[in-house]
């Protein structure tokens, strides 16, 4: 009888969370490499060149492959014949691995977990409790999946309880626009089907720690239902020209993934859920004979791809900066940014409206400033600040008429699309806002030079810092006008990509 210890298991889930933090799985890297030789869309290419940059410096640095590490999900298979030398609950040692991993000098891990959700929304401090499935299973091994799941693509996960004769394919299309960019296109859609409500979902999370194969199985051909719908929602939502970022392009999804079960005669419930640029995942197995060994990747694994930067390219003193300048920018311009930036995300812009709506004065004047949404991981070693990529946009939607009109902000800086309501507000003030590439968080911050609190301290990664830039680059996503890059960008590759067929 296989007799697993406690310690090998803490330090195999804190060992393979570190892993997942600063390594791409293989297939991803090359399903990347080869979207990035086909894109079209000089934007979507770019975004492609900075997610792999990225990819390859954290891999030799070491740091987070971007700012949001995630909840941890956890997926573990324990044989019946495993006997346990532990004084802990299986869940009590896991969580205890993902607090050593999170709490790492070496490589801080954003913690992003809250306490009391609908409540105080308290950080837990160190990324604890995951999401644990458990499953018994025959035999003498335990066999895990971990994964760290970013906020922005869980947002984006879609449940529907369809009728038995609706079409999946139908729904899952329905759904993608409204998913919007925030997911950090090109990734997977894992999908769901049956079982009861609970079990789609879980059946959609558990796909996308599948490997990429969809060009296996387009070349084979579907043996099931479940490999039908996935060769035919990879074509469909490729042709939607959803694009990388959401800027239009060739490359919406690198693979569909499919899981089905059984269900109720009167029901199909159908869950999506993305996996974003940020995918992290991996799988080992205990076997008695001590802790986990994780295969180290080699440096050749990752393409050595350069930036190709356009004609189009302006830099932008943040700190001279007009209204005159910023409405000759032009939607899909490359702009490269130096001087001073704030930030500031939910909670700081919460408390921003709070006080304007009380009258206060804010601790920093915004007057013909630029916020960038962003919650950095902690620095280490001699870093100003840690990886630090911008966080989905829309959610400060509701925040940003009041911001602009009442702070007198001229730009913002964020992920993906804006709604509607921000875009007319951005419209109504002559504002703009510009758009960073999720999933490229460690090469973002190699253009911070200088970083300093400048008010709400006490929300830590979320409060308003002050950082000084160089060369940061961002996307003109809308203009001035109120023109979205993501509404024209999509729609034109769309069109682009039906007239070959």
């Amino acid at each position: 009888m296989t007799v697993i210890r406690q310690d090998d298991l803490i330090q195999s889930v804190a060992d393979a969370l570190q892993y997942i933090s600063y390594y791409h799985p293989k297939d991803f890297i090359d399903a990347m490499e080869a979207a990035h030789q086909q894109e079209e869309n000089p934007a979507a290419k770019d975004a492609i060149a900075q997610i792999l940059i990225n990819s390859r410096m954290c891999a030799t640095g070491h740091r987070p492959i971007c700012q949001d590490t995630g909840i941890v999900t956890v997926f573990v298979h324990v044989g019946m014949n495993v006997q346990w030398d532990t004084d802990m609950s299986l869940d009590d040692m896991i969580n205890e691995g993902v607090r050593r991993a999170y709490q790492l000098p070496d490589n801080i891990l954003r913690a992003s977990v809250l306490a009391d959700p609908d409540g105080k929304r308290q950080n837990t401090r160190d990324n604890t409790p995951a999401v644990i499935h458990h499953k018994l299973v025959p035999g003498n091994t335990v066999d895990i999946h971990v994964a760290a799941k970013g906020g922005g693509s869980e947002a984006k996960a879609k449940f529907a309880m369809l009728n038995p004769s609706d079409s999946v394919a139908d729904w899952v299309l329905e759904q993608l626009p409204k998913m919007g960019a925030g997911w950090c296109p090109p990734g997977m859609l894992g999908i769901g089907i049956g079982g009861t409500a609970e079990k789609a979902m879980e059946l959609a999370k558990e796909s996308l720690l599948d490997p990429i194969d969809i060009q296996e199985l387009q070349s084979r051909g579907a043996e099931t239902r479940a490999e039908e719908l996935r060769i035919e929602l990879y074509d469909k939502v490729n042709k939607s020209g959803v694009g990388a970022q959401g800027l239009g392009g060739l490359t919406t999804v690198l693979d569909i993934k499919v899981k089905d079960y059984p269900t109720h005669a009167a029901n199909k419930p159908v869950a999506i859920i993305p996996n974003c640029a940020a995918t992290r995942h991996v799988h080992f197995g205990l076997d008695g004979s001590g802790p986990a060994i994780l295969p180290v990747p080699r440096l050749e694994d990752w393409p050595d791809i350069t930036r190709e930067i356009g004609d189009n390219v302006k830099r932008v003193n943040l700190d001279t900066v007009t209204p005159a300048e910023v409405k000759q920018w032009q939607p899909g311009d490359t702009l490269l940014l130096n001087g001073k930036l704030l930030t500031g995300r939910d909670a700081a812009h919460k408390r921003m409206i709070d006080m304007l709506s009380r009258g206060e004065t804010l601790p920093v004047d915004m007057q013909g400033r630029f916020i960038y949404y962003v919650g950095p991981v902690d620095p280490v070693g001699d870093e100003v600040v840690g990886p630090a990529g911008p966080t989905t946009a829309t959610r400060m939607d509701k925040f940003t008429r009041t911001m602009l009109e009442q702070t007198g902000l001229l730009g913002m800086v964020g992920k993906a699309e804006r709604g509607t309501a921000a875009i007319e507000a951005i419209r109504d003030n002559r504002a703009v806002y510009l758009m960073a590439v999720g999933g490229a968080a460690y090469l973002v911050a190699q253009a911070i030079k200088k970083s300093r609190v400048v008010g709400f301290e006490d929300l830590g990664m979320e409060a308003i810092y002050e950082f000084e830039v160089e060369d940061m680059p961002v996307t003109v996503a809308v203009d001035s006008l109120g023109e979205s890059v993501h509404q024209t960008g999509p729609a034109k590759w769309k069109e682009i990509i039906a007239e070959r067929v």
